[in-house]
């Protein structure tokens, strides 16, 4: 009888040990760290950190781009600059109380700025520049007393800055790259409904007098609106008819049809003399007799304004509405690159259909046509220049362009000639534009055949590296004239770069021979 109270002391203290085990191994994680998982849950797409945030965890401390009071483990930074991040800022972030610095700056977020970082009342530095955050600026942001830093430019918002609260101290630079928006703050004053103008970035207040002739008013602005609307559609139906009869079937390729639906003008550089009216104009008398060139990336036509200067026009037919703010921002990362060894976007002329890119039009042609057509125009001497400026070209996107633009598809086609045959690189920028969303990932259809490298072939993953090996192809093809699918590397079995080493391994044969 003694032996039974001590058979059943074991599996009770067995069972209190394994019970506070448990208690302690899953501890809720902390109100900040819930928070934190929202933020994640959020984002469609990164470069793969936000999956080593562990839900596990009893606080977010350890997290990647994740800072906490050493005492409180309160989260006091979060930081997650160039991480490839898609998708809307979480109003969760709201929730962190003891915020003190936010910077989600170079990424991809869209949406808007959420109000509930008006909530983080230790704020003082919110830097969310470089991203496709668009709608207003929210008031509730003046709320935060302690802010010293700010930092919104590069994204598309829109309406008036602000004026109350700390927003009034910050300047032009804090704001730069938003084209609609208005205020003290940058010296852009904001426009009311009725069109009539603001002078501190407010929406004015009137006094209600005549409440019936406003209403009058109105009546007519709305009675008008209508008769000039049913104008405009007769009159576009006309024009359409019009335009069927002049082009035939042959919408697609009308440049004239894509701009007949309404189009606007974005130059890069302030240096052209014309006003976007004559650019419009000239654009609609292109027909497929000014077919210069077709690519991958889209048909190029031959712009040739009053003054005589000519132009190189690449129409690329538009994606999903989507994208349109992300292709939108990449040209303006391109038009902003200016060098002697790049072809010069000048702007772009953005329509209902399509996209039409204004280049810098150089007469000698691009070097594969050269090459391969009129090789006899190419001594040793022009070859090595050219050689030597594609590289500095290259070498510029690499090296000094911020960020770093890897071209994905260096090929002789890509490379022009001015006047005196000196090289200049194109469509830098147009594989990633047009290919896949992830920056760093492309397939295989955003290079050309033989140009290639191997391992971009296997993982579709582009660097710097894979551009060099397709100059390299590249360089081949300058020194024997022959292009990397020649049919005579094919019945071999090779490529221009096997043909490069075979013949490289029988020449030391050769030499060896000769010993």
């Amino acid at each position: 009888m003694a032996t039974c109270p001590m058979r059943f002391q074991r599996p009770w203290l067995l069972y209190i040990l394994h019970l506070y085990i448990l208690v302690n191994k899953n501890g809720a994680l902390s109100p900040d760290g819930e928070a934190l998982l929202r933020f994640r849950n959020a984002i469609i797409s990164s470069d793969g950190i936000l999956p080593l945030w562990r839900p596990e965890d009893t606080d977010p401390c350890n997290w990647r781009g994740v800072t906490c009071d050493l005492k409180t483990k309160r989260v006091i930074y979060l930081s997650l600059k160039n991480h490839k991040l898609s998708g809307p800022i979480s109003p969760d972030l709201g929730k962190l109380e003891h915020l003190r610095v936010l910077a989600l700056y170079n990424n991809n977020f869209y949406g808007t700025i959420p109000s509930e970082l008006g909530n983080c009342t230790e704020l003082q530095g919110i830097f969310l520049q470089s991203n496709y955050i668009s709608g207003p600026i929210p008031g509730e942001l003046g709320n935060l007393t302690v802010l010293q830093n700010l930092n919104v430019s590069n994204n598309f918002l829109i309406g008036p800055i602000p004026s109350d609260g700390v927003l009034i101290n910050f300047a032009d630079n804090s704001f730069t790259g938003n084209r609609d928006l208005c205020g003290k703050q940058i010296n852009r004053t904001c426009r009311d409904d009725s069109g009539g103008s603001g002078t501190d970035g407010q929406p004015p207040t009137g006094q209600n007098q005549g409440g019936k002739k406003k209403y009058s008013g109105r009546l007519l602005i709305s009675t008008s609106a209508t008769i000039g609307a049913l104008l405009l559609v007769a009159l576009m139906c006309f024009w359409g008819c019009f335009l069927y009869k002049k082009f035939g079937k042959n919408e697609s390729s009308s440049i004239a049809m894509d701009v007949s639906g309404g189009a606007s003008i974005v130059m890069f550089h302030g240096d052209l003399p014309y006003s976007s009216k004559e650019i419009i104009k000239k654009l609609e008398t292109l027909t497929e007799e000014h077919i210069i060139g077709s690519g991958g990336f889209g048909t190029v036509y031959k712009l040739e304004m009053d003054d005589g200067s000519i132009f190189a026009l690449k129409r690329i037919v538009k994606m999903d509405d989507g994208f349109d703010r992300f292709f939108e921002r990449e040209l303006e990362i391109l038009g902003s690159i200016k060098h002697r060894y790049l072809v010069n976007l000048r702007g772009y002329c953005n329509s209902p259909t399509s996209k039409l890119l204004m280049y810098d039009f150089l007469s000698g042609g691009s070097l594969d046509e050269a090459l391969h057509e009129r090789s006899e125009q190419l001594d040793w001497d022009a070859r090595l220049t050219i050689i030597m400026g594609a590289a500095k070209g290259l070498a510029y996107l690499h090296h000094d362009c911020s960020p770093r633009i890897i071209h994905r598809d260096i090929k002789s086609s890509n490379i022009l000639l001015d006047g005196n045959l000196e090289a200049r690189v194109t469509d830098f920028g147009l594989a990633k534009l047009l290919g896949d969303e992830e920056s760093h990932i492309t397939t295989i259809v955003a290079g050309t055949f033989g140009y290639l490298a191997p391992e971009y072939m296997q993982s579709g993953r582009a660097t710097e590296k894979t551009d060099v090996y397709s100059f390299g192809v590249l360089v081949l093809e300058v020194l024997s004239g022959k292009r990397p699918t020649d049919a005579s590397f094919i019945e071999k079995g090779l490529n221009i770069v096997g043909w490069r080493i075979d013949h490289g391994k029988l020449l030391i044969q050769t030499v060896r021979g000769c010993r």
